[in-house]
């Protein structure tokens, strides 16, 4: 894993992090060397154990320029810098054809723990970069014609988990469902609606799902394709908003579609890209000349017949997002079928005359189900809610937040079903149980380090001058805090490459480290001293403060008993 040093990064870490960075300057200062404030010296963390707890090939890249070979120039530097050691410094070693690897004592895995306890849930991981920056992301949106079924919810995990990323780095979040509540697919759906209870055939491209009729048999208004279309809408809209709410989705605004195309927000649009001659009439159309900015092809907004195309409707209701509430940036998560719409998406913006990096789409790929077919019109497919009654919110969040969103995932459902007490949530869940437990005991027994941080009002009120947290020198203990001291890494990583899914890796790999370390390190008994019983529950506590930070990032709840 890269390091890029960020302030706000974990304050144990960020000092070590520049310590070894001065560290290595003084040493290429004897060569001439002078880094001056821009330190051009990239740490990163070994995949491997043994490779220490930071590397660097600075040797690689300063070695040409010093005329000598990078081995030696290694050799070199570690010698001098084993000669001015630092603090929390074990040992330098040179591997390879010249990486700097830096071995570091485990005081500072005992300072990580204790800033875990000091900052607490609050603040541990918490990152400031985002600098208030105003940032809306638009996920799911799918056309209310029709439950939601896996293939168009699943990214809804995603876009609300990166959306606790950006919340956690600092950043002013709005998540947003653009309803598309009007168009020919609603003209279809009130179609259907009225064939249905009317008891005649749905038209060849009508909704065929059940869901219809059931509508159908609460609607009493005119024989208005429109009317029932709208009609029908909400009612699905609103069953739509309880599948989302169900695991853990909220948003702070539902934009109607409507209210843009009705609103002359469209012609503004226009107007506005007309000052820039970007907009041109051909047969009676109005045109979008999107090749001169970086489409393949130009774009008609408005058809011959006056109807308004989806991609007119698109940019001025971006048009709205960035000109009239003045996001700072706007993410769209669509699915893969929307993979063809993004460049004329980023070139109609770029005529409104936003910075085209203001627009970030993301798409994901798709979700399917072994041996189904998912369709809203003929009512194949299987829904989110089904889903979710199956395996609950907690698994649905986790298994869509396992991998990267580009790629494509297919569930087996019997196989999940069958699995569902191994399934990664139910681990997971089950580390937070565990120390719930030894938590409970721990009061039970009155310990003193449990009833503080059971009275505590935040983490840093707990006794902690009077624990010796170096008694913590077992493996188990060690790979722990070394695990919890990544969190702060993993949040930023995770927020800067919108990738949720590191997260879900990184828990994971807490919860094994736990695990770990409650079968082999006794927390509460006889056969443990009073002095290591306090160390060890001081360890409990910080692996549950950072279990819930990560676990809230996802979306997933904590449960004390399983």
């Amino acid at each position: 894993m890269g390091f890029k040093i960020v302030r706000n990064a974990g304050s144990v870490i960020l000092a070590i992090v520049e310590t070894i960075v001065e560290s290595i300057a003084k040493a290429l200062n004897t060569f001439g060397v002078d880094l001056g404030g821009d330190h051009k010296v990239h740490l990163e963390r070994p995949a491997r154990a043994e490779h220490g707890d930071f590397s660097s090939n600075v040797c690689l890249v300063f070695a040409k320029k010093l005329g000598m070979a990078p081995r030696l120039l290694a050799e070199r530097l570690a010698e001098m810098i084993q000669a001015d050691p630092f603090e929390d410094f074990l040992r330098a070693e040179v591997a390879g054809p010249g990486f700097l690897n830096f071995y570091l004592a485990d005081s500072y895995l005992h300072k990580i723990t204790l800033q875990v306890l000091t900052e607490g849930e609050d603040n541990y991981a918490r990152h400031t970069f985002g600098n208030g920056q105003k940032v809306q992301l638009e996920f799911v949106s799918a056309n209310p014609t029709g439950p939601l079924h896996v293939g168009n919810g699943w990214l809804g995990s995603y876009g609300d988990a990166l959306a606790r990323l950006f919340e956690r780095t600092g950043h002013d979040v709005s998540r947003e469902y653009y309803v598309n509540d009007t168009g020919n697919q609603i003209r279809m759906l009130g179609e259907s609606l009225l064939a249905r209870r009317e008891g005649r055939d749905i038209p060849e491209e009508g909704y065929r799902g059940d869901y219809v009729g059931e509508i159908a048999d609460k609607y009493d208004g005119p024989n208005d394709v429109m009317t029932a279309g709208k009609f029908a809408a909400t009612v699905i809209l609103d069953d739509i908003k309880v599948t989302l709410e169900r695991i853990g989705i909220h948003y702070d605004s539902w934009y109607s579609q409507a209210s843009i195309e009705e609103s002359g927000k469209v012609a503004e649009m226009i107007d506005r890209m007309k000052t820039s001659d970007l907009v041109y009439e051909h047969e009676g159309a109005t045109w979008l000349a999107a090749t001169k900015l970086g489409d393949n092809r130009d774009r008609v907004l408005i058809k011959a017949n006056g109807d308004i195309t989806y991609l007119a409707g698109d940019l001025a209701y971006h048009q709205n997002k960035f000109l009239e509430r003045k996001f700072d940036k706007v993410i769209d998560i669509f699915g893969a079928d929307h993979h063809g719409q993004v460049a004329s998406l980023k070139a109609g913006v770029k005529a409104l005359g936003i910075a085209p990096d203001c627009l970030e789409v993301l798409l994901g790929q798709l979700v399917s189900i072994a041996g189904r077919k998912m369709s809203k019109r003929a009512g194949t497919y299987v829904k989110l809610d089904d889903l979710v009654d199956e395996l609950g919110p907690d698994a649905t969040r986790i298994l869509s937040l396992l991998s990267s969103i580009d790629q494509a995932t297919t569930l087996d459902l019997d196989l999940v079903t069958a699995q569902s007490a191994e399934n990664p949530v139910f681990y997971i869940q089950y580390a937070y149980a565990r120390i719930s437990s030894i938590q409970a005991m721990a009061r039970e027994q009155n310990l003193p380090m449990a009833l503080a941080e059971a009275n505590a009002t935040s983490a840093s009120t707990l006794p902690l001058a009077d624990v010796n947290l170096a008694l913590l020198s077992h493996p188990r203990e060690l790979q722990l805090v070394k695990t919890i001291s990544l969190l702060p890494e993993v949040v930023e990583q995770a927020t800067r490459e919108r990738a949720p899914h590191k997260v879900t890796t990184w828990v994971r790999t807490l919860a094994a480290d736990f695990h770990g370390f409650y079968h082999d390190c006794r927390v509460l008994g006889d056969d443990v001293s009073a002095d290591l019983t306090d160390a060890r529950y001081c360890l409990v506590e910080a692996t549950r403060i950072s279990l819930r930070i990560a676990l809230g990032l996802l979306g997933v709840t904590a449960p004390e008993r399983m």
